[in-house]
Formats: structure tokens, sequence, C-alpha cells
């Protein structure tokens, strides 16, 4: 059985774990540099990642170039176990949780592979699951089947779950970080809508199935703009019934996002029309095969409860007026600002002429991550948030910046040496 527990023996592994062609042909000084950066990237513990960097920081050889690029191309996997793995472990906030695996036979740790984490309805483990989904994808992907007690997924430790389980096989395994698809049944859909929605920028695809959300949630479905949605459902489901899934396609109407929806007629003789009939899956599995997530549109669109302010791909929201917050329970609707919905929403783009457009609604103060493929940092940038120039002047890319967005992200396709701090302009009395 292997615990999936990063700690201090992680770092003395990363030591002397060997780094790949790009740092061994550029010498012995960015072999090492190499070497330092994974260890600050991977390792745990607060007052060791600052010795780390400082590390890093006072290297000689390290630049934003050189150390995107070691980030980017550098990182060694090493042998892990392959086949079914039905009896792994993950450790969130002290507790340990069940972690079924499917890593392919032919698994290469030089070649990248798309990863496929599948949340199980209620009265169900993700080992059960592991066994209906492991013969449906074929040997490019990895498949990851958590197990959250009574399927609730909405809540804040499944959250965790999910989003650790993500990136703790991301450090064991070479995974494709735009090929990430997340998909449920049942409690499990309603998980992969929540955590889809506040985590879009993660995965390059959802896939709910049997599933719906509350009206109070239904804002936050702005926040898949740029994400790619497949929903399945039965037209007899007595359980999750039909127009859960319905009500989600006439607010993606609204908003014009695209989508697949696929609206079924089977029964199963235990479930009746709550389940997933195995002849919807080509289908599915040739969507997966068809997408990869946009690593740095030019466009997002965020909307924020007052417990999610984790950066949103290149934006981030740090201060807002007094807005909803959940608690542990991501569907509470005891909080009357959750029943009016009143969420803050930012929405940017990135125009030519280094140019950023900005709206806002109930948010006092945002941040956003540049690099040079978003923006030329040699030529003045122009930020206009609400109608209104906000920043207007020349940027500085830090190398210090780079390093520890990137030690918070996890993501080598996101690397952003910029961080821009940005007041949202007050109208005139």
């Amino acid at each position: 059985m292997i615990v999936f527990l990063r700690s201090l023996f992680l770092l003395i592994v990363l030591a002397s774990v060997p780094t790949s062609s790009f740092a061994e042909e550029a010498g012995p000084a960015i072999t090492g540099l190499a070497s330092r950066v994974f260890q600050y990237l991977d390792v745990v513990e607060g007052d060791a990642a600052e010795r780390l960097l400082q590390g890093v920081l006072s290297d000689e050889s390290a630049s934003i170039d050189t150390v995107s690029q070691l980030i980017r191309t550098s990182r060694i996997y090493q042998n892990q176990p392959v086949g079914n793995l039905p009896h792994e472990q993950i450790m969130i906030r002290g507790q340990t949780y069940p972690l079924s695996l499917f890593i392919p036979s032919t698994y290469q740790s030089s070649q990248s592979y798309s990863l496929v984490v599948c949340l199980h309805g209620f009265g169900f483990t993700g080992e059960e699951y592991l066994e209906r989904w492991r013969g449906r994808l074929s040997e490019d992907y990895l498949l990851a089947c958590p197990t959250y007690p009574s399927g609730a997924w909405f809540t804040r430790r499944a959250e965790d779950l999910v989003l650790a389980t993500i990136r703790e096989l991301r450090t064991r395994y070479h995974i494709d970080p735009d090929r990430i698809f997340l998909t449920g049944m049942s409690n499990g859909g309603i998980g992969a809508w929540l955590i889809g929605m506040h985590h879009a920028p993660v995965f390059a695809g959802i896939a709910p199935m049997a599933s719906g959300l509350d009206n109070v949630l239904m804002p936050f479905l702005a926040n898949l703009r740029q994400t790619p949605i497949y929903m399945i459902h039965g037209m007899k489901d007595q359980v999750m019934p039909v127009d859960l899934s319905r009500s989600i396609a006439r607010e993606l109407d609204g908003l014009g996002y695209a989508y697949v929806y696929r609206e079924h007629e089977r029964e199963h003789p235990v479930a009746g029309g709550h389940y997933f009939p195995k002849e919807e899956l080509p289908d599915l599995v040739d969507w997966f095969n068809g997408h990869r997530r946009e690593p740095l549109p030019t466009r997002l669109t965020v909307i924020r409860d007052g417990s999610h302010f984790q950066p949103f791909n290149w934006v981030r929201l740090d201060s807002t007026d007094p807005i909803a917050a959940f608690s542990d329970d991501l569907v509470d609707k005891r909080d009357e600002r959750i029943k009016r919905r009143v969420y803050a929403k930012l929405d940017a783009s990135i125009r030519d002429g280094n140019r950023i457009e900005v709206h806002t609604q109930h948010v006092r103060r945002y941040s956003l991550f540049l690099n040079q493929s978003l923006i030329d940092p040699a030529k003045p940038l122009t930020v206009v948030t609400n109608g209104q120039v906000s920043f207007e002047g020349t940027v500085t890319p830090s190398l210090e910046t780079l390093l520890r967005q990137a030690r918070l992200r996890q993501d080598p396709q996101r690397l952003f040496p910029i961080h821009l701090s940005i007041s949202v302009p007050t109208a005139d009395p």
C-alpha cells in the first residue's frame, strides 16, 4: 500500500534525482539549479521552502528564462507502480481517504498521459468505480477514483481531496496538465459541477452525469467560459429529475457557452433511469480524446463567493464588498447573501496594444498575473477597470514572483513572473 504523503523524505529523495536533457546539456551549474528548483516546488514544509527559495534566487545561473524552461521541461518522473491499484491512500487535513488508481501497463515516464478523475455516487466507492471505468479508456489515460463518505462531494473537504489527488498524481506520474478531466455520477456529478466550476482552469473538460445544481449555484457556471462541458442524463431518472440538467443547459444557453448534452431513454433493472448506459461511453471517450485545455486564454470570467479566493488562471480576486461565503458545505443555503446570490464577478480581456480591460461587480481589489505570452513586458501596459484607467506604465518581471506562483499553482503551463495588484476605482460621489 502506497500512502500519498509528501514529507521531508521527499526533499532528501529529490536531492539525488537526475534532471532531464535540457539541464544536462546546459552543464553542471544548470543541473544543480534544476535540482534546487524542484526541491523548492515540491517540499511541503514552509520554512524549508523559504530556505530553498533563497538558494535559487542567489544562484548566479538562475534567470526567469532558464527557470521557466526547467520547470516546463526538466521534471524527472521516477518509476512508479502500474496496473490496477485499488488500495492507495491520500491524506487530507490529518484524515486518510481511499484512492483507487489505474495506470496503463504500457506507462512510460518519458511521455505524458491524460488523467480522468471519476467521482462515485452515494452508496458506492472509488474502487467500485475503478472496476467500471478502467476498461473504458485507452492506454493514453490514467484513471483516479477517490472515495469520500456517502459521496458527499459537495463539501470543502471533498473538494480538497479531489485537488490533492490531482496534485499528488502529477508529482508521481507524467500527466499532461492540459489533459485533465473531471467526471462523476449522481452525487459525483454534483461534485464535478461544483469543483469544476470553482477550479475551472485546472480542467480540460468536465462531464457530470445524472446530476444537477440548485438555483443559488447557477451563477458559478459563468466560470466555465473556457472549459468544455459534456452532460449525460436519463429522461426517466427518478432520483435526479432530468429537468436539473435541462435547467443547466438553459443557463449555459443564456451565457452563450458551448456544451454537449446527451439525454437517454434507457432504464437499468435496478437503478431505473438513474445510471450511465454503456452505449453512451464511446461518444464520451471520443470527446475526451478531442479536447485539450487552453492554458492561457485571453478572456476570463470568474464568479467567486467569499471562500474561493484562490487564483483563477491569470486573475485573482483579493478584496470584495460583503458577499456570500459558503461554509464547509458548498451547497449551503443558510447565508442570506447566498439566497440572494450576492457573489463577486470579474470579467477580463487582453486586447491588442498591451491593453487589459476589466469589468467587476462587488470587487475592491484584484491581481493580474502575467507573462510574455499574454503581454509584451517591454512595452507600457494599460489596465482599464470599469471604464477607468487603473494602471498605466511598465511592469517588471520577477524571478521570485515566478517561483512563488509556480509553487502555488503546480502548473508548468502557467508560469507568471509579473504580479500586478489593482485597486478598483470608486465612482465619483
